[in-house]
């Protein structure tokens, strides 16, 4: 596996071999072995916590080392590293809390018809997880990122499938956390990598691999996905696919402030070179004068963007040819071109741009369907709409997403009539999170955040960012009518783990 530098194209340096068979087996079985030492959350809190100290302890070089391979710049990528450092320290406190337990219990009660027997329920382990490292985030949703994270705290080891874009960033994450674990007196291979595509689909079918969380394209998700299901014993696979995230802009909001409006969008799409999977694809903005005004500031913002690197060349090629098919749609126009950076045979960056269509040539079944496709990298489609009923009719035909945002005007934000709420209820069933009056991406570490939606946005109903992505990892058991001796001690009736719980229908901690 080599490190190769997208600004130019060329090898860095050979960072290790593709993984055969015989090593994914090795990877994993080292991992289950591992599971037991897991099984103290105190040691899990503790493990999370110095991963989060190594990796700061090496961020100079994880930093740069990311950048070489990536290209997403050194100010990008310092914040990422704090946002994964943040995500292991957050998740340590979630360990600690217990509450993501779920501990309940019903003692038992004559009196019920029927009558109830004593059950009491918690969350267990699900055993070892396959973790497939994404592109665009070489940190936050890689080897040392949010799957990783929760898994660990959930108590499951962690065997991760390097992306091939950034194999050294990889392997200096894994020594880090590795380290992280000897220090705490855990074994290492509570975390491994591998390398290589047949890797990836070796770790799935393992018969010990008991979850699996994925972050890329919908064709690979898709490929790993239906593996999973195959198996003799199949397993949960979390995969985050692809997302269009739409974005309705209303005739009122366009009127109040079309310009703010535009320039907002054009910095969301660009950001990262296009590369986030919450950039806004697709927005609905009116037909008229405001909605020209809105237009025209988002391509004035995007004709300034200076061109850059995509993750590898095949992401570039994938993002031109796919812009140049949507751009020869009939109906389709182009006032900012996207496509290639600066002229010559050795540039490597490409343009953002803008697409516009009416969107009434959404509404029906036909080749402008492509345009409902996300298309990774800078670029936007803006649909013009005559009035409500296309924009129903669009979102109509709008496959899951990641987000769906509208841009309401000040008294449709207000409550004061019911386009807001309507609008809402609209894009609620499209997205696992519905934005107003901002803008998708930037994706906050919060309890209460939900980074998945309906299919093909994801192959799940949970999210992978937040302390519930820890929930993927875990699954419930119920204990009838067992002697207290004979209990685990987070559902002994005098709790001497102190964990929060709900008994006989009372919350408790």
């Amino acid at each position: 596996m080599w490190s190769v530098d997208p600004r130019t194209g060329k090898q860095r340096e050979q960072v290790t071999t593709e993984a055969g068979a015989e090593d994914v087996d090795r990877a994993v079985r080292g991992a289950h072995a591992a599971l037991p030492a897991l099984a103290d959350r105190t040691a899990r809190a503790v493990l999370l916590r110095a991963c989060a100290a190594q990796l700061e302890a090496r961020r100079e070089e994880i930093v740069a080392t990311a950048d070489a391979e990536s290209a997403l710049g050194a100010a990008r990528l310092g914040g990422e590293l704090t946002r994964t450092t943040g995500q292991l320290l957050a998740f340590a406190d979630e360990v600690e809390d217990g509450a993501f337990l779920g501990v309940i219990i019903d003692h038992a009660d004559a009196s019920l018809a029927p009558p109830r027997p004593d059950l009491r329920r918690y969350r267990i382990p699900l055993g070892v997880v396959a973790v497939y490292a994404a592109s665009n985030f070489p940190l936050a949703f890689s080897v040392p990122g949010g799957d990783t994270a929760s898994a660990l705290a959930a108590g499951c080891p962690v065997v991760v499938k390097a992306h091939p874009d950034h194999p050294a960033t990889s392997e200096l994450c894994a020594s880090a956390l590795r380290a992280a674990a000897v220090e705490t007196g855990l074994p290492e291979d509570v975390l491994s990598v591998v390398h290589g595509f047949d890797a990836g689909v070796e770790l799935v079918r393992h018969p010990l691999v008991a979850a699996a969380g994925f972050t890329g394209s919908v064709r690979g998700g898709r490929a790993l996905y239906d593996a999973a299901a195959a198996r003799p014993h199949p397993i949960p696979f979390h995969g985050e696919l692809g997302s269009l995230n739409p974005v309705v802009v209303t005739a009122s909001a366009a009127e109040e402030r079309a310009e703010e409006i535009g320039e907002g969008l054009a910095g969301s799409m660009t950001l990262g070179t296009g590369q986030f999977c919450v950039k806004p694809g697709l927005v609905l903005a009116p037909q008229g004068e405001a909605g020209d005004r809105l237009l025209g500031a988002l391509a004035e913002r995007v004709r300034a963007f200076e061109p850059g690197p995509l993750l590898d060349g095949r992401m570039r090629e994938a993002f031109l040819s796919g812009v140049t098919e949507r751009a020869g749609l009939d109906g389709v126009d182009a006032p900012v071109q996207a496509g290639p950076g600066a002229e010559g045979p050795d540039d490597r960056t490409v343009g953002a741009g803008v697409l516009t269509v009416p969107a009434r040539h959404l509404t029906g079944d036909g080749p402008h369907e492509r345009l409902l496709e996300e298309c990774f990298g800078p670029v936007t489609v803006v649909a013009r709409y005559a009035d409500e009923a296309e924009v129903s009719a669009v979102l109509a035909r709008l496959p899951g997403n990641l987000t769906a945002t509208v841009q309401l005007g000040e008294a449709e934000a207000a409550g004061k009539d019911g386009t807001g709420a309507e609008l809402l209820a609209a894009l609620t069933p499209l997205a696992g999170r519905v934005l107003v009056n901002g803008w998708p991406t930037g994706v906050a570490v919060a309890p209460a955040q939900h980074h998945g939606g309906p299919y093909p946005a994801t192959t799940s109903t949970s999210t992978s960012v937040g302390a519930t992505a820890m929930e993927r990892w875990l699954r419930p058991v119920a204990y009838q009518s067992t002697p207290e001796p004979l209990l685990p001690p987070e559902l002994r009736d005098d709790n001497p783990l102190g964990l929060p719980r709900r008994v006989d229908g009372r919350r408790e901690g």
